[in-house]
C-alpha cells in the first residue's frame, strides 16, 4: 500500500467567475479571519470640501451668466430688428399711392400750400417741393382754389421765379384761382411768389414789400494789412477772383456786379407790375426795397384785403374744408430717422459691452 501525501497532490483551481464587489463588511470579515485590513484612502479635509463646493458653484454661475448674456443679446437684437421692420413697412405703406396726403376728400375743399422760411434750393420752401405740391393741388378735382399761406423773408430770386412761372401756368391750365394769405412776413422773394396770386390777403401788422435785390459780403484786406497777412490769389482770367473778400475792392468788378443786380431788380419789378396790374399805386419808394405793414400795403396796392386762411376758405373760396398739400415728413420718415439712429447707437453700445464669445 502506498501512502498518500496530501501536500503533494494537486489542488483544483477555481473556475473564473464574475468578480464580486467588495462589501462594506469586508474589512470586518478579514479582521475576524486574522487578515490585515487593506489601507483606506485619506478622507478629504473640511477645507478641501469647502473649496470644491465653491469651485462647483462658480462654474455653475459662470455657465448660467454666459447663457443669460446670450439670451439678452438675442432678445435685444430681435427687438430692434422688429422695430426696423415696422419702420420700413410703415414707410412703404405711407409712401404708396393714395397716402401722400392721406385720404383727401373728393368733396369741394380749399387746397393749401405753405411757403415757410427761406426760399432756397435746400429748404422746405424750395421750388422743387413747392412746385410738386402746387401741381397736386391744382390737379385735385375737389380743390376749388389754391391758397398760398406765406410766412417768409424771401430768398433766391431763381427759386421764387420758378414758382411764380409754374403758378401762372397751372392757373391757365386748370382755370383755378390762387389766393395768397400773408401771416407774419412776405418780403422780397416771398412777395415775388405772392404777385402770382389773384388776390393777396394780409393782417394789419403783417410785413409786406422789400422789392429789391442785394448781394452782401465782407472785405478783410484792411485788417489783413494791419496783421501783416498777405493774400496770394492766382487766377486764369482777370475776373475769376471777382468779389473775393480777402482782396482789395475793384471798381470795375463792383460796377459789373451792381449792373447785374439792377437787371435782376428790373425783372422783379416787371413781375410785380404784371401780377398787380392797375391795383398797384406806384410811389417813388415802391421798388426801393422798403417794406410796409399790412395796412399800408393795402393802401399802396401791394395787397388787396385783410383776412386769414379760415376767412378766405369760408368767405372767398366758399369751401370751408382745408386740405394741406404742403410737402412734409410723414410718420414713417420721422420714425425711420428716430429709430434708425437709436438702433445704430444701441448696436454700437452693445458691441462694445459684450465680450467676445468663442
Amino acid at each position: 500500500m502506498q501512502s498518500h501525501d496530501p501536500s503533494a497532490s494537486p489542488q483544483a483551481e477555481p473556475a473564473p467567475g464574475p468578480v464580486e464587489q467588495a462589501s462594506p463588511t469586508a474589512p470586518l470579515v478579514a479582521a475576524a479571519a486574522g487578515a490585515a485590513p487593506a489601507p483606506s484612502p485619506a478622507s478629504p479635509t473640511p477645507e478641501a470640501q469647502r473649496l470644491a463646493g465653491l469651485e462647483g458653484m462658480v462654474r455653475e454661475l459662470g455657465v448660467e451668466l454666459l447663457a443669460e448674456r446670450r439670451r439678452e443679446r438675442r432678445w435685444r437684437y430681435g427687438w430692434r430688428f422688429a422695430l426696423l421692420g415696422l419702420v420700413l413697412a410703415s414707410f412703404w405703406v405711407l409712401n404708396s399711392p393714395g397716402w401722400v396726403h392721406g385720404t383727401a376728400p373728393s368733396t369741394p375743399h380749399t387746397a393749401l400750400v405753405e411757403v415757410r422760411g427761406e426760399i432756397a434750393a435746400d429748404s422746405e420752401a424750395s421750388a422743387d417741393l413747392l412746385v410738386g405740391a402746387l401741381r397736386q393741388a391744382f390737379q385735385d378735382e375737389g380743390a376749388q382754389a389754391v391758397v398760398l399761406r406765406i410766412n417768409s423773408p424771401g430768398g433766391s430770386p431763381v427759386q421764387a421765379g420758378i414758382v411764380y412761372d409754374e403758378i401762372r401756368r397751372l392757373k391757365a391750365l386748370h382755370n383755378k384761382k390762387v389766393f395768397a394769405v400773408v401771416e407774419e412776413i412776405c418780403a422780397s422773394g416771398a412777395y415775388y411768389i405772392a404777385a402770382s396770386a389773384d388776390e393777396i390777403y394780409v393782417d394789419k401788422a403783417s410785413i409786406v414789400g422789400s422789392i429789391g435785390v442785394l448781394m452782401d459780403g465782407f472785405v478783410f484786406s484792411g485788417l489783413m494789412n494791419k496783421l501783416g497777412v498777405e493774400r496770394r490769389l492766382l487766377t486764369a482770367g482777370e475776373n475769376k477772383g471777382m468779389l473775393d473778400p480777402f482782396s482789395p475792392p475793384n471798381a470795375k468788378q463792383d460796377a459789373y456786379a451792381k449792373a447785374m443786380l439792377d437787371q435782376i431788380h428790373r425783372q422783379f419789378i416787371a413781375v410785380v407790375k404784371e401780377g398787380r396790374g392797375e391795383r398797384l399805386k406806384e410811389q417813388p419808394d415802391t421798388f426801393s426795397g422798403l417794406f410796409w405793414n399790412g395796412e399800408e400795403a393795402v393802401k399802396l396796392g401791394l395787397a388787396d384785403h385783410f383776412g386769414n386762411l379760415d376767412f378766405v376758405a369760408r368767405e372767398v373760396v366758399k369751401a370751408e374744408d382745408v386740405i394741406d398739400y404742403t410737402p412734409q415728413d410723414n410718420v414713417a420718415e420721422r420714425l425711420a430717422k428716430r429709430f434708425g439712429a437709436a438702433v445704430g447707437q444701441g448696436a454700437v453700445k452693445a458691441m462694445r459691452q459684450l465680450s467676445p464669445i468663442h
